[in-house]
């Protein structure tokens, strides 16, 4: 059973599992579970999407009950108007926080985007960022004698695809389990030594208008227990913070 984080005549929010497509793909054509008719069959009741997570992303995932109140919040996921936040776990010590402003061309997929446009310019992309917490580990998992982490609030700003994984790219502090931008060592520190198989990307919440209430929305979606178990077994390693004299 899915959780299920916010329900009315008009919405339903879940928590969605790592590994779980939020709908069919050619690129995964073997899966045969997918968000929308799990959340459907649960609820008896057809559900719109109005955004994405990334297969192997977790949390927050909202969904329309009808076609009219699916068109109100596509408008606000395309405005910018919906605060998204995501918790991640990164190589390195990151800055205390900062802005990624670096444009993105669009990523394509040879058997989706086939027809799409292959010299299309970058677009703008920001992203939000603060640490949390960062850990030193004694391990050498790449040159130096030790190996540090840290654990990140993430803000996208805007909508590119996979605009986390390849902003914390671009910044050196690569998304630990990101086969596609991450770094292959640290991945596999991670697997070896924490048994973590999955993507350290957690939508820890989201924020929106209600379309009908106008009212204020926030959905907001706990940590999975693969994700809290990585961060409690990174917590014996975790650096003091630094403190100005």
């Amino acid at each position: 059973m899915l959780e299920i984080l916010y329900r009315d005549e008009h919405l339903v929010a879940i928590n969605k599992p790592s590994g779980l497509l939020v709908h069919r793909s050619l690129i995964d054509r073997h899966e045969t579970r997918f968000a929308i008719q799990l959340t459907r069959d649960q609820i008896g009741q057809k559900v719109y999407p109005v955004h994405r997570l990334d297969k192997p992303t977790s949390g927050v995932l909202l969904f329309a009950l009808d076609s009219d109140t699916a068109r109100c919040l596509n408008a606000q996921f395309t405005t910018g108007q919906v605060q998204k936040t995501y918790l991640a776990i990164v190589r390195g010590r990151t800055p205390e926080q900062g802005v990624i402003d670096h444009p993105l061309t669009e990523e394509l997929d040879k058997l989706t985007d086939a027809q799409a446009d292959q010299h299309k310019p970058a677009q703008p992309a920001v992203s939000h960022y603060r640490r949390l917490m960062s850990f030193e580990l004694p391990y050498a998992v790449d040159r130096y004698p030790t190996s540090r982490y840290s654990l990140m609030e993430l803000c996208p700003k805007t909508g590119r695809k996979h605009q986390l994984r390849r902003h914390l790219k671009h910044i050196s502090h690569h998304l630990i389990g990101d086969t596609t931008h991450g770094n292959g060592k640290h991945n596999r520190f991670f697997r070896e030594q924490f048994a973590c198989q999955r993507l350290l990307l957690h939508a820890a919440s989201l924020e929106c208008v209600h379309p009908h209430s106008h009212a204020a929305l926030k959905l907001a979606a706990s940590p999975p227990e693969d994700f809290s178990q990585v961060v409690r077994l990174l917590l014996p390693f975790q650096e003091p913070p630094i403190t100005s004299v």
